[in-house]
């Protein structure tokens, strides 16, 4: 089998290979990889996918002749894409180079699997689900974190978290929007050129060595941040810090792609499915300062009430369906994530600037 993974020089994208390799040796999965290395930090795994054997070549998914480079595959994972729910609209980056990052990059992909007949796994994401639903989501003060008030029902909602059934209307984010519009393109090409697409819309990811900012890879940020005592801020909802994610180590997505790599065609099974930590790994940030508190010291947290665009109070999905299709369940628990962070952390002073964080 010989798989391309796009992006792979990105934190999910690397651990998805490093993952790949550790399960499969070279004579029985090839792994091939495409990243333009844009994004700050990614240039550092690089030499070290070379080391395990993976061809890593210099291209883009926005330019179909750079995918023709890759030739004959059997399967595509696609981790290339801006990750960030305020791509477009921060300043860093435009609308335009959001969409061709996200959307022309998916045509370009599910294009070059119809020409030579290889399936796509697409990592998708929780921000594809409705904003303004979401932000209404009726929440309780808790311990100090948003705990979800169930005593209206709510279609898609269980103490589980956010199921698949949930609505995908827009407004979603330009972000959430141009993976929900990736999705749709990838489930055609697949039904109308029997291609397999798997589909995995994905939790908050992290683990050690993920390049962290403040609108993505919240977790890295904020425990690298607190090591080095730098400002932090909680935003909106009062100033609380009282805004729940949950969390998945990339290992575990690694486990349920590797299943849907063996597995081929879709069948009955759903193309569709939420891959996460659930609510057993899910917390605060006012939650996450109390962990580094006692992991690091204390460290002060200023508050701004002002609401930041696209935000949510709580935003926790449900595997369900994924673990009842695949036998799936997470097996990195929240507390050894969190240390694997901070340990990897304390070993790398310089990540904040190497993320370009700092």
């Amino acid at each position: 089998m010989k798989v391309l993974i796009t992006g792979i020089c990105g934190f999910v994208g690397s651990a998805l290979a490093r993952y790949l390799r550790g399960q499969r040796d070279a004579s029985s999965l090839q792994i091939l990889g495409l990243d333009n290395l844009s994004r700050l930090g990614s240039e550092t795994n690089r030499h070290a996918l070379g080391g395990l054997g993976i061809t890593v070549l210099h291209g883009d998914v926005r330019l179909a002749t750079d995918l023709e480079a890759c030739g004959e595959i059997d399967w595509i994972i696609d981790a290339a894409a801006n990750p960030s729910v305020l791509a477009g609209v921060d300043g860093r980056t435009s609308t335009r180079q959001l969409v061709d990052n996200n959307l022309t990059g998916t045509i370009n992909l599910v294009e070059h699997c119809k020409s030579v007949g290889a399936g796509l796994v697409l990592l998708s994401t929780s921000r594809v689900y409705s904003i303004p639903p979401l932000a209404a989501m009726p929440v309780r003060a808790e311990s100090g974190a948003f705990h979800l008030d169930l005593s209206t029902s709510i279609h898609g909602v269980s103490a589980a978290g956010i199921s698949e059934e949930f609505s995908t209307s827009p407004p979603l984010s330009l972000y959430g929007v141009s993976k929900l519009a990736s999705e749709a393109i990838a489930l055609e090409y697949g039904h109308t050129f029997d291609l397999p697409v798997w589909i995995n819309r994905c939790g908050v990811l992290a683990g050690a060595g993920q390049f962290g900012h403040a609108t993505q890879g919240i977790f890295s940020f904020w425990i690298n941040a607190h090591l080095r005592r730098r400002p932090l801020s909680y935003i909106g909802f009062q100033g609380s810090g009282l805004q729940v994610r949950d969390c998945l180590h990339p290992a575990d997505l690694g486990a349920i792609v590797l299943k849907q790599l063996d597995a081929g065609a879709p069948g009955a099974r759903p193309n569709v499915v939420n891959v996460s930590g659930g609510v057993e790994n899910s917390m605060s940030l006012r939650q996450l300062t109390e962990w580094c508190d006692q992991r690091f010291g204390a460290h002060a947290v200023a508050s701004d009430p002002r609401p930041r665009r696209f935000d949510v109070p709580w935003m926790v999905l449900d595997s369900a369906l994924a673990s009842r299709t695949w036998q799936w369940r997470p097996c990195f628990g929240l507390p050894a994530i969190l240390e694997e962070i901070a340990a990897h952390a304390e070993a790398h002073p310089e990540w904040l600037h190497v993320s370009g964080a700092a």
